[in-house]
């Protein structure tokens, strides 16, 4: 169908527009898709080559290839289709405006001459009234003999005037019609046609390029199917040399904590008097081994198996939120990144040194100064860089002391990685090691000094049969707390509390940032202390009651 068979209803030029705009708008939608899908393949691509499944080596290499034939893919749909796409819609748009201002001056030429027939029609009609009125006018004067001749003389003066504009009018009227009637038809029958028949070529030469760029984006594909095709022939040899066996012991490896098994519970007879030791809890075999005398730790749940940790995050710089032989594992592998960034670093000023020396024998190549600002900024990094290193090596050789041996004999674990001993003064050495933090993360060493409480107990009676009496009486209390804080104690061996709480101390902070507070007979565990206002009471241990 031709678009100059619309022309015989006025709103078609409106739906004309309507109908191109909308297929301009189909091609950009179509050309963003056609780059969003260039996007994603060079994100695929990149994402594939860059795998980190170690358990595949094959696999990446195919898939290396693989990733390039996407890159291949993504050349060829930017240089084939998204260029060309863009071009021609640049083209495109400046045509379809060119056609539409010319149908837009068109259609202001005929309402332009419109407007003036109707004008002169109107003209011609008014003095057409006037002539008549005048005419009558004439005739009444005339017939009255009480009226002068002069009167008479001017009305007939006036009438033949009024009958002169009329006369004109109608000519004008006349003229302004022929003329009307000629542009009309030249607009509905020339021009228009003539402007619709473009715009019809227009929009099927668009059609016909969407269909090519269609053809073209199939064709992309296609070239690379060979190619493919060989990369997963490679990828299923690959998978069937994966050995099952070979990667549970890397996976063995990879988890293996350095903990020593726990030796036998003891047996805890009753006696009169005596009562049975408490646990924290009686339905967790990690709650009920001896936890409640342990400072709560972020690595709480690592000693037995398929217990969630409840405060997955980064950790701390020193890794000591990981169990020793992995957080070994950790500082081995970031003490082999700086030293890689260390000689980075070297080869490159090695490097800034050599020119500036070519520099200062051949003037005319470059200013030997301009080099001293880069070779002094890489030697601070280098000093930056080996001062890490000496820090995770400390931290590494604090490791590796403490990992145990296979001659060690088995011990009690008690849920946390150090298990304390009754000697006081390695209690506090392992707090001091092991920085801990508190479950949400919002605690840290930096505590006040009204918030610090620090009494020295460790070397008292109580403290030591703590750690060696398995049948451990309830500890009495030394005083008493308000938290100031909300803590939640998420942390198994935590007692969540509430700002503005009082609660008892049963054990004070010995350098960890934790004190041992009690609810009631059956709710104790540990806060940390900067969230809590203590109040020791001097020669008050053992002298407090209940509420």
């Amino acid at each position: 169908m031709c678009f100059c068979k619309w022309w015989g209803q006025g709103d078609q030029f409106d739906n004309l527009e309507k109908h191109t705009q909308s297929g301009i708008e189909f091609v950009e939608r179509y050309t963003k898709f056609v780059k969003e899908r260039s996007e994603i393949e060079i994100n695929y691509a990149k994402q594939i080559k860059y795998t980190s499944c170690r358990a595949f080596l094959s696999t990446l290499n195919e898939l290396n290839d693989y990733a390039g034939q996407h890159e291949v893919i993504a050349e060829n749909l930017t240089s084939q289709i998204i260029t060309e796409l863009l071009r021609y819609l640049t083209e495109l748009k400046a045509e379809r405006k060119s056609h539409f201002h010319d149908g837009r001056k068109a259609q202001q030429h005929i309402e332009c001459s419109w407007k003036q027939l109707e004008s002169s029609k109107r003209r011609f009609e008014r003095d057409c009234k006037e002539a008549d009125r005048a005419q009558q006018y004439f005739e009444r004067m005339d017939a009255d003999i009480n009226v002068t001749k002069a009167d008479v003389e001017k009305a007939r003066q006036q009438a033949q005037m009024r009958h002169q504009m009329a006369a004109d009018s109608k000519s004008e009227y006349s003229n302004f019609l022929t003329k009307f009637n000629q542009e009309q038809n030249e607009h509905y029958y020339t021009l228009i046609p003539n402007i619709f028949q473009k715009l019809q070529e227009m929009e099927e030469r668009r059609i016909e390029r969407v269909g090519v760029s269609m053809k073209t984006y199939a064709e992309v594909d296609r070239e690379v199917l060979p190619i493919v095709g060989k990369c997963l022939d490679g990828m299923t040899k690959a998978a069937e040399s994966i050995e099952p066996k070979t990667d549970s012991k890397q996976v063995v490896e990879s988890y293996k904590s350095g903990f020593e098994p726990p030796g036998d519970v003891e047996f805890e007879d009753y006696g009169p008097g005596q009562s049975m030791k408490r646990t924290v809890s009686e339905t967790s075999l990690s709650n009920s081994r001896g936890e409640a005398k342990e400072r709560p730790s972020k690595s709480k749940g690592k000693l037995w198996p398929f217990i969630k940790n409840k405060n997955k995050g980064s950790g701390p710089e020193d890794f000591s939120h990981l169990p020793p032989e992995q957080r070994r594992k950790k500082l081995q592998a970031k003490i082999d990144d700086l030293n890689k960034d260390i000689q980075k670093e070297m080869d490159q000023k090695d490097a800034l040194t050599k020119m500036k020396g070519v520099y200062e024998k051949n003037p005319q190549m470059g200013d030997p100064a301009s080099v001293d600002p880069r070779l002094v900024e890489m030697a601070m990094n280098i000093e930056k860089l080996q001062s890490e290193v000496q820090k995770f090596e400390g931290w590494l050789a604090e490791v590796e002391g403490r990992l145990p041996s296979k001659s060690d004999p088995p011990r009690r674990q008690s849920g946390l990685y150090e298990t304390q001993n009754s000697n006081s003064s390695t209690v506090a050495n392992n707090c001091a090691q092991d920085r801990e933090s508190s479950p949400d993360g919002s605690y840290t060493e930096e505590q006040s000094s009204e918030t610090q409480v620090k009494v020295a107990i460790a070397n008292t009676p109580e403290f030591d049969d703590e750690f060696d009496d398995g049948d451990e009486e309830t500890l009495p209390t030394i005083g008493t707390c308000k938290a100031i804080y909300q803590f939640e104690g998420h942390n198994e061996g935590t007692i969540s509390v509430t700002e503005g709480e009082l609660l008892y101390v049963i054990e004070e902070d010995k350098g960890d940032g934790w004190t041992r507070v009690r609810r009631n007979e059956e709710e104790e565990g540990y806060v940390p202390t900067s969230y809590v206002e203590v109040l020791l009471e001097t020669n008050a241990k053992g002298a407090m009651t209940y509420i």
